[in-house]
C-alpha cells in the first residue's frame, strides 16, 4: 500500500495555502495503489477526502480522517482520422495537458489553458472557461468505486455534466474516485474567440487566423492578467459561480442596473458575472485581515499570507449577503468548504 503518513500538513497541498493537518495522508500514484488502499480497513474506517490539486477547496479546519492525493501519470493518445482519443492519468496537472495537447496539434482544450487543478478533477467541477467546458471535450473517465474498490467506466451521459458541476459532485459525490480521463479531441481545430477578451488580445497582436497555440497562448496571458498566481499569493481561482437566473429575474435587474454584465443562454435564463456583481458593491481589491479580494479581479479571494479558512469563509459571507442586498442574486460558492 502506498506509505502512509499521520498529522500531515496539508499547507503544500491546497492553492489557498491554509495551514491545516490531515489525520492521515497518503499519495496514490498507480491504480494498483489505489485499489491496495480501497481494500484496506482504514479507509473504511474513517472520513475521506480525495485531492487532486487542492485548488477548489478552503479548509477551514484540521481534517480528522484520511487525504489521498492522486498523482497517478501519463498521457497517451489514439487517432482515427480527424479525431483524437487523449487519455491522462488523474494527477496530470490540467495545464500540463492543455500544453501536451497543443503541442500535438489536438483542439479542444486550448480555450482551458492554465486553470489551476489536476485532469482528475476536471469532470467533477466540469471546468469551464472561455466559451468552453470540460463537458464539450469529454469522452469518458475511469473510475474506482470506494465501497468495492471495483472499476467503472463512465461515458457522457452517465455524468450529468451542468454548470459547474456533475454526478461526482451530487448524486455519487464520495463514491468513487477518478484514475483517468478521456477526451475527444481533434487535429481539425473549431477556434472559439467569442468570450471574454480573446478577440482584443488577437488584434493586439496582430493575430488574424490564430491557430490553437495562439489561443492557448492568449488565454493563458488574460488569466495572468487578471488571476493571482497560487505560488506567491494563496487562492483558488474563482470563488463563485456566475449566477444563472431567469429572464424575468434578469430584467429586473437591468432595470436597475443596466450595466450589468450578462450572458443570455440557450434555455432563455442569462448568466450574469459575478465578478462584476462583487465589484459593483466595492469588493475589489478589498483587504480585510489577511484575506480580502484581488486587486484584478473581484471574483478571487486571497490569502495575504496567514489567513486561516474561518477567515475566508466568514469574508465569502459578506460578499453574498452584500451582492444579496444589492441585486437580489444569490451567489454560490465554486470552491468546496471543508
Amino acid at each position: 500500500m502506498s506509505a502512509l503518513q499521520e498529522n500531515t500538513a496539508l499547507k503544500a497541498y491546497n492553492t489557498f495555502g491554509i495551514d491545516v493537518k490531515a489525520r492521515y495522508f497518503s499519495e496514490i500514484l498507480t491504480e494498483e495503489g489505489l485499489i491496495e488502499m480501497l481494500q484496506s480497513d482504514l479507509i473504511h474506517s474513517q472520513s475521506l477526502l480525495v485531492l487532486g490539486g487542492g485548488s477548489n477547496v478552503l479548509f477551514t479546519q484540521n481534517f480528522d480522517g484520511l487525504v489521498l492525493k492522486i498523482g497517478i501519470p501519463g498521457i497517451s493518445a489514439v487517432a482515427n482520422g480527424d479525431e483524437v482519443l487523449v487519455t491522462a492519468g488523474a494527477g496530470v496537472v490540467w495545464n500540463d495537458f492543455v500544453n501536451y495537447c497543443v503541442s500535438h496539434g489536438y483542439a479542444g482544450v486550448e480555450n482551458l489553458s492554465l486553470i489551476p487543478g489536476t485532469v482528475g478533477a476536471a469532470p467533477v467541477q466540469n471546468i469551464g472557461a472561455y466559451g468552453v467546458e470540460l463537458k464539450d471535450v469529454f469522452h469518458s473517465c475511469k473510475a474506482f468505486e470506494i465501497a468495492t474498490a471495483q472499476s467503472r467506466v463512465f461515458n457522457f451521459g452517465d455524468c450529468g455534466f451542468a454548470y459547474r458541476d456533475s454526478v461526482f459532485k451530487t448524486t455519487l459525490k464520495g463514491r468513487y474516485i477518478i484514475s483517468s480521463v478521456t477526451f475527444k479531441l481533434s487535429t481539425k481545430a473549431n477556434i472559439n474567440t467569442q468570450y471574454g477578451a480573446i478577440q482584443d488580445e488577437l488584434r493586439k497582436r496582430n493575430i488574424l487566423q490564430p491557430g490553437i497555440a495562439d489561443i492557448a497562448t492568449v488565454v493563458a496571458q488574460i488569466r495572468v492578467s487578471k488571476l493571482p498566481d497560487p505560488s506567491t499569493i494563496g487562492n483558488a481561482g474563482s470563488f463563485f459561480k456566475n449566477p444563472v437566473i431567469s429572464k424575468d429575474q434578469f430584467e429586473k435587474v437591468y432595470h436597475d442596473h443596466p450595466l450589468v454584465v450578462n450572458y443570455p443562454l440557450a434555455d432563455g435564463k442569462v448568466k450574469l458575472a459575478a465578478g462584476w456583481l462583487i465589484e459593483a458593491c466595492g469588493f475589489k481589491g478589498v483587504i480585510a485581515g489577511q484575506t480580502g479580494t484581488w486587486k484584478n479581479q473581484a471574483l478571487v479571494l486571497v490569502n495575504h499570507g496567514h489567513a486561516t479558512g474561518q477567515e475566508v469563509y466568514s469574508f465569502s459571507e459578506q460578499i453574498i449577503a452584500a451582492v444579496d442586498a444589492k441585486f437580489g442574486v444569490k451567489l454560490e460558492r465554486e470552491v468546496n468548504i471543508l
